[in-house]
């Protein structure tokens, strides 16, 4: 009877998971330098006739030293983007953490706080997929100061309008995610601040124990054919 009962108990503790309360992961915090160009650390531009200004404001900010100050004008037809991440024109661009290093299934969305000005301007936010495919996701300036912007990862769309030429096209967003991009939409014109990306973590994220797998192989061994423990 007591093997049986200590045979349950090694059962029970192979199905165990860990149930982790998550912690968010800063991303980006654009301190220090900010500059373009081919060593530069934020890969920005426009065409089609929209425009785009981007620069440190140590003036406007949610925390540490500085954020990114993005002064824009977006035209019908045009087009711009505000990159950070791996893989960009701008070869250091990257955030403060490697994609490859992060356990992406712990979080669930991008995380940001933008400095509004309640001009109703549509702002875009994009992310590329391993497979090199872009996501986005909309939010509106309609709000004045600085708020937090909640991106759910299950809510980014595949963008219909562009796809770099080397984009999958799967239609799945593809882990690691390389980098991201704000554009704000035509018709539109102002300033608007960004500080502190983050990914928001699950709220109970599992996985599975090591501690399972060492206390399962150990019940493994001293089991006996007939399903019983031949000694302890």
């Amino acid at each position: 009877m007591k093997k049986v009962i200590l045979a349950a108990c090694f059962i029970f503790i192979c199905n165990v998971v860990t149930f982790a309360q998550g912690q968010d992961l800063l991303i980006d915090d654009f301190e220090g330098s900010i500059t373009s160009g081919p060593e530069g650390t934020v890969d920005y531009g426009a065409g089609g006739g929209s425009s785009v200004m981007v620069s440190a404001s140590t003036e406007v900010k949610n925390s540490g030293a500085q954020s990114l100050k993005v002064e824009y004008d977006a035209v019908t037809d045009g087009y711009m983007w505000v990159a950070r991440g791996f893989g960009l024109d701008s070869q250091n661009a990257g955030w403060l953490v490697k994609p490859e290093s992060i356990e992406w299934p712990k979080y669930r969305a991008i995380s940001f706080y933008v400095y509004g000005s309640d001009s109703k301007a549509t702002i875009a936010i994009d992310i590329k997929d391993n497979g090199s495919e872009m996501w986005r996701y909309l939010f509106e300036d309609n709000f004045k100061g600085w708020k937090q912007i909640t991106c759910p990862l299950d809510e980014f769309f595949p963008r219909g309008d562009w796809q770099p030429d080397a984009a999958d096209k799967n239609a799945f967003l593809d882990f690691p995610v390389k980098s991201y991009q704000f554009e704000p939409r035509p018709e539109a014109k102002g300033t608007l601040y960004f500080d502190s990306v983050t990914l928001t973590a699950k709220k109970n994220y599992t996985k599975d124990s090591p501690a399972k797998y060492l206390i399962c192989a150990i019940y493994q061994k001293l089991l006996d054919k007939s399903g019983f423990i031949s000694k302890i």
